[in-house]
C-alpha cells in the first residue's frame, strides 16, 4: 500500500460528498489537484452496495488511474478497483470502483439504460470533449430523469466552462480546486523551421542539457510514427548523456506504456502523443518540449470512418501539455513553433460531436430505445444535417428500418459489436459468407490507420487495395510494425463475433466473399470508370455525384465499377475534386442481388444534337449512378419526344424551322388585338404556346419539323377573327395589298405611294373599324411626303400644296385635282 501524498484535492473532498449526496455535480480542478485519483474513492461510503463507474477518455489514463487508486487502497487491481478498456478488463464481481472508457460506459448504458450497477458516474477530463463521452452524459441524464433518480453524476475537468455542464444536470453545484502548479518558463521558436521534426526535437534536448536539465522530459509528438523518428534523431545524445527514451502512446502493449509512467532512478526521456496531456502524471517531469500537433480525430466523409490528421492543437492543450513540467517542481517549456503561431490557434479544440460522423452515435440512440422521432436531451446538440445523414446511412446498411426509423435485428447485431456500423457491416456478411476469419481482419484494417510505409504508386494491377493491404498484412512484407500490430489486436477482439475461420480454401472465392461485403458496408460508396483503363471516375449520389479521379496509389486500374473507400476532397462547387486513394471493384450483378430496389431502370428520351432528333435511352441507373446505358432513334412516342424537342428547337431558335418574319408578323397581330380589343378573346402568344404547337406536331427530329408548315398550327381556330381584327395586309383603290406594321410601342401603319390612295375619302382602319392606320404617303421616288392617320383632311388641307410641287417634279404622273374620287390609279396610270 503506498503512501498518500497529500494533494490540492483532498482539503476539498468532505465538500465534494456533500454535494454528492444531494445530487450532481460538476468538479473544476486544475492539473495536479488529484482529482482523478482521490475523488471516487472518497464516495464510495456514498455509492453504497453500486459501484462509481469513472469514464476517461483514454486506456492509458483508465488503467493508470485504477492501477494509482488500488496501489493507496492497498488491493490489487481487479480486486476493490478495477478497470476495462478495450482489448483488457480487469473487473471482479466485487469491484466497486471501475475505470472505463468512453465507448465501454456509452454501451452499458445501450444494453441497460438504467445502468442498474452503478450508484455514481464520473466523467473525467470532460473537456476533451470526445463524442461518447457527449452521448454518455446525454445517456446519464437521461437515466437520470427516467427510472434511476437515485443515479448521481459528476463532472470533471481543468479547462471546462462550468456553467452550462451545471444547468444540463440541474443547476448543480460547481467545486473550483486549486492544482499544484509550479511556474514554468515557456520558450518559444523566434521563427518557423523548415527543419523535420524530429531534427527540432533533437535540437530542442540538446538545448535542455546544455542549460542544465535536473529530471526527467516529457516530449509530445503526434503520433507512434514521429516518435520512432525522434527517439532515433535522439539516440546519439542519449548515449553520451545515459537518457533511458521510452515511448507512451495508445499502440503500445501494456507493459511498453506502464515502462513509460513507472517511476525510474535513470533519468528518461519519454516521447508521447496526446495521451500524456491529461489524467496522467509522471512523476519528475521538469521539462517538456512540444510540437505543438496531434493526431486530431475527424470526421472522414468519405471512408464514413474516424480518420486521424496531424493538426496543431489549441492553445487549452499547450497550456496543458506546458503544466506537465510543473507538477512537482518549476519547470520549463520548449515550444516548437512561435508566439505568433500559438496565439493565432483556436482556444479549444472544437467537439468531436459538432464535427464527426454519428452514425454509431445514432444506432446507440435507437439500441437505447430512443425513436428517430423523439426528443433527445444532448448537452450540446449536433447539427440537424449530420443527424439525419446518419439515419440514413443506417437505413442504407440495414441496421433500421427505412419506414419506421425502428432498429432492425441486424441493426441490434451491429450495435453489439461496438465498432462503426460500415465496419459491423463488413464483417457480419463475411462472416455469413464463409469468410469470418479474414473478414475481422478487413473490418480491423478499415477502422486502424494505413498499415503500409512509404506507399507509393502500385506498380501492379488488383481489384482491390484493402485486400493487398489484407495481403501484406499476413505476410508482414512493408508494413508498419505498430499499426499492423493494432489491426492484429482489434481483429482479435472482432472475431468473437465470427467462427475464427474461413469456410473455403479457394482464395478466389473467399476475396469474392470480402469484396461483397465491402460492398454491404460501403453501399454509398459506388463509381463508375468512365473509360476502360482511365483513371477519371463517376461517383454515386451517396459519395456526392461527379466526377473523381483514381489516385496512382491504388491498384485498381482496370475495373469498370468501384467502391471509393478513401478519398481525399478540396475545393467547392465547380473547384471540387475528389481523389480516390482506396479502391475495390465491384460486378454489377451483386448490385442487382443486394440492392434490386434501389436500381432504377429509367426509360427516357433525350435530344441527339449530332443527329438533330430525339433519341430513346433505356439507363440502368445505381444511386443516380448510370451502370448501362442503350439508345434507339425508333419507334419514339411522338408525345413523350415532342417536349424535349420543343425545347430544343427553342434553344435552336423556332427561325431555324418556320419563316421568321411571318411568325414576328402572327405575333405582333395577336399582340395588338390583345391589347387593343381584350374582350376579342385573343391573347399574346408565347414561348411556352409555341413549346406546344412544337410539342404538339407529332415530330421527333428537326428535319420534320421544318416540313410541318408549323405556322399553319398556331392559333388555327381564331385565324379568320384576328385577320379580320387584325389583317396582315390591307387591299388599296389600286388593288395593291401592302402590309400592315404592328409595332408595341406604336398604332398599326402602313406606306404606300399616294397615287394607291386616289378614289379613297378615308384611311384604311383595323380592330374593326375602331383604329385607323396611320398612313406613309410616299411619293414617286418613294421618300414619304406626308404622315397622317385623317386622309380626309389631308385631301382638303395638304394635298393642293403637295399636288403643285409634285406635279412640276413628276410631270408624267397623273396628279388629280379631286383624288377622294379619282380613279387614276385604278386605271393602271403613273
Amino acid at each position: 500500500m503506498a503512501s498518500r501524498t497529500p494533494l490540492p484535492i483532498d482539503p476539498l473532498l468532505p465538500e465534494v460528498q456533500a454535494a454528492m449526496a444531494r445530487g450532481n455535480l460538476v468538479l473544476v480542478a486544475e492539473p495536479g489537484a488529484g482529482k482523478t485519483t482521490r475523488v471516487p474513492p472518497a464516495l464510495l461510503e456514498l455509492a453504497g452496495d453500486r459501484r462509481i463507474a469513472v469514464l476517461e477518455p483514454r486506456r492509458i489514463a483508465a488503467r493508470a488511474a485504477a492501477r494509482r487508486v488500488a496501489d493507496e487502497m492497498g488491493t490489487p487491481v481487479g480486486g476493490a478497483v478495477g478497470y476495462e478498456v478495450r482489448f483488457e478488463r480487469q473487473v471482479a464481481a466485487d469491484s466497486r470502483i471501475v475505470y472505463l472508457t468512453e465507448g465501454l460506459l456509452a454501451s452499458r448504458l445501450v444494453g441497460d439504460p438504467a445502468l442498474r450497477e452503478v450508484s455514481i458516474a464520473i466523467l473525467d477530463e470532460f473537456h476533451e470533449r470526445h463524442l461518447q463521452s457527449d452521448l454518455a452524459l446525454a445517456l446519464l441524464r437521461r437515466a437520470q430523469l427516467g427510472p434511476r433518480p437515485d443515479l448521481r453524476i459528476a463532472v470533471m475537468s481543468a479547462t471546462i466552462d462550468p456553467a452550462p455542464v451545471a444547468a444540463f444536470l440541474g443547476d448543480c453545484p460547481v467545486i473550483a480546486a486549486p492544482g499544484r502548479v509550479h511556474p514554468v518558463d515557456i520558450e518559444y521558436l523566434a521563427q518557423p523551421t523548415r527543419d523535420p521534426l524530429e531534427k527540432e526535437v533533437a535540437r530542442a534536448l540538446g538545448r535542455l542539457f546544455t542549460s542544465g536539465l535536473d529530471g526527467h522530459a516529457l516530449v509530445f509528438l503526434p503520433g507512434a510514427g514521429e516518435i520512432r523518428r525522434a527517439m532515433d534523431a535522439c539516440a546519439e545524445l542519449a548515449g553520451r548523456h545515459d537518457l533511458l527514451l521510452l515511448p507512451l502512446h495508445g499502440a503500445l502493449p501494456s507493459a511498453e506504456q506502464d515502462r513509460a509512467l513507472a517511476p525510474s532512478q535513470r533519468r528518461k526521456i519519454v516521447f508521447a502523443t496526446n495521451v500524456a496531456e491529461t489524467s496522467l502524471t509522471i512523476d519528475g517531469i521538469a521539462a517538456v518540449i512540444d510540437s505543438g500537433l496531434a493526431r486530431i480525430a475527424r470526421h472522414d466523409p468519405w471512408s464514413g470512418l474516424g480518420a486521424l490528421r496531424v493538426e496543431p492543437v489549441s492553445r487549452a492543450s499547450c497550456t496543458q501539455r506546458a503544466g506537465r513540467a510543473g507538477r512537482t517542481r518549476p519547470g520549463r517549456c520548449l515550444r516548437l513553433y512561435t508566439r505568433h503561431d500559438h496565439d493565432s490557434r483556436r482556444e479549444h479544440e472544437v467537439p468531436e460531436i459538432q464535427r464527426s460522423d454519428l452514425a454509431e452515435a445514432v444506432l446507440a440512440l435507437r439500441a437505447a430505445g430512443v425513436a428517430r422521432d423523439q426528443p433527445f436531451a444532448w448537452f450540446d446538440p449536433p447539427p440537424g444535417a449530420a443527424l439525419a445523414a446518419a439515419d440514413q446511412l443506417l437505413v442504407r446498411l440495414g441496421a433500421v428500418d427505412r419506414t419506421t426509423g425502428a432498429l432492425t435485428r441486424l441493426g441490434r447485431q451491429l450495435e453489439e459489436m461496438s465498432i462503426h456500423p460500415r465496419q459491423a457491416r463488413v464483417l457480419l456478411d463475411a462472416e455469413s459468407r464463409g469468410a469470418g476469419a479474414d473478414g475481422a481482419l478487413v473490418a480491423a484494417l478499415l477502422g486502424e490507420r494505413d498499415i503500409r510505409r512509404g506507399r507509393g504508386a502500385a506498380a501492379h494491377t488488383s481489384a482491390s487495395d484493402v485486400l493487398d493491404d489484407l495481403d501484406a498484412l499476413k505476410s508482414g512484407d512493408h508494413v508498419d510494425q505498430a499499426a499492423a500490430r493494432a489491426v492484429r489486436r482489434a481483429a482479435d477482439q472482432l472475431a468473437r463475433f465470427t467462427s475464427r475461420k474461413n469456410l473455403s480454401s479457394d482464395l478466389a472465392e473467399v476475396d469474392r466473399a470480402l469484396s461483397i461485403a465491402l460492398l454491404t458496408g460501403f453501399p454509398d460508396r459506388v463509381a463508375r470508370r468512365r473509360r476502360p483503363g482511365a483513371p477519371d471516375l463517376l461517383l454515386c449520389d451517396g459519395a456526392g455525384g461527379g466526377a473523381a479521379v483514381l489516385h496512382p496509389q491504388s491498384a485498381v486500374h482496370t475495373a469498370e465499377l468501384l467502391l471509393a473507400l478513401h478519398a481525399e476532397e478540396s475545393g467547392r462547387g465547380k473547384d471540387r475534386k475528389v481523389v480516390v486513394r482506396v479502391a475495390s471493384a465491384i460486378d454489377p450483378a451483386w448490385l442487382l442481388e443486394l440492392y434490386t430496389d434501389d436500381i432504377v431502370d429509367a426509360d427516357q428520351v433525350r435530344f441527339d444534337p449530332r443527329l438533330e432528333r430525339v433519341e430513346r435511352v433505356r439507363r440502368l441507373l445505381y444511386d443516380g449512378l448510370v451502370l448501362e446505358e442503350t439508345t434507339d432513334h425508333r419507334g419514339i412516342d411522338p408525345a413523350l419526344a415532342g417536349p424535349v424537342l420543343a425545347a430544343a428547337a427553342r434553344a435552336a431558335g423556332l427561325a431555324s424551322f418556320v419563316d421568321a418574319d411571318a411568325l414576328a408578323r402572327l405575333r405582333a397581330r395577336a399582340d395588338f388585338v390583345a391589347r387593343s380589343i381584350p374582350s376579342a378573346g385573343i391573347t399574346a402568344i408565347s414561348d411556352d404556346e409555341l413549346d406546344t404547337v412544337v410539342a404538339g406536331a407529332q415530330c421527333t427530329s428537326f428535319a420534320e419539323l421544318r416540313a410541318a408548315h408549323l405556322l399553319d398550327q398556331v392559333r388555327p381556330q381564331q385565324r379568320r377573327e384576328l385577320d379580320r381584327l387584325a389583317p396582315d395586309a390591307i387591299a388599296l383603290p389600286g388593288r395593291r395589298r401592302v402590309p400592315v406594321h404592328y409595332e408595341p410601342d406604336r398604332p398599326p401603319w402602313i406606306e404606300s405611294r399616294l397615287q394607291d390612295f386616289f378614289g379613297l375619302t378615308a384611311g384604311p382602319t383595323v380592330a374593326g373599324g375602331a383604329v385607323p392606320l396611320v398612313l406613309h404617303l410616299l411619293a414617286p421616288n418613294q421618300r414619304a411626303v406626308q404622315v397622317t392617320s385623317d386622309l380626309a383632311r389631308f385631301w382638303q388641307v395638304h394635298y393642293p400644296d403637295i399636288r403643285r410641287e409634285l406635279a412640276r417634279r413628276y410631270p408624267r404622273h397623273a396628279w388629280p385635282d379631286d383624288p377622294a374620287t379619282s380613279t387614276a390609279a385604278r386605271k393602271g396610270r403613273g
